[in-house]
């Protein structure tokens, strides 16, 4: 059974920072290409970055700078470590594994101003 569980949201004041975290299991990670997307209330879900199984990464340019994706193939983790958080960060970040196109159930990440 595929499975992707992220963690690491939460609540934090503009400025602030958060390390998201993807476990992956059921897949064979290191094969697969990941990304973090998110999603806004009356938004469409939008890429934030990808990462390829080779290390490739790709960013959205509104997190560009801010923003670094990273995996560790020995744990099958994704992670998104974000800085100089603004409020219009303020979403459900979700973990993908694009080759396998499964999605995790989320998590909240709100920025206060």
């Amino acid at each position: 059974q595929v499975q992707l569980v992220e963690s690491g949201g939460g609540l934090v004041q503009a400025g602030g920072s958060l390390r998201l975290s993807c476990a992956a299991s059921g897949i064979v990670f290191r094969f697969n290409a990941m990304g973090w997307y998110r999603q806004a209330p009356g938004n469409q879900r939008e890429l934030v970055a990808q990462i390829s199984s080779g290390g490739i990464t790709k960013y959205a340019n509104s997190v560009k700078g801010r923003f670094t994706i990273s995996r560790d193939n020995a744990k099958n983790t994704m992670y998104l470590q974000m800085n100089s958080l603004k409020p219009e960060d303020t979403a459900i970040y979700y973990c993908y594994a694009i080759t396998m196109n499964v999605w995790g159930q989320g998590t909240q990440v709100t920025v206060s101003s």
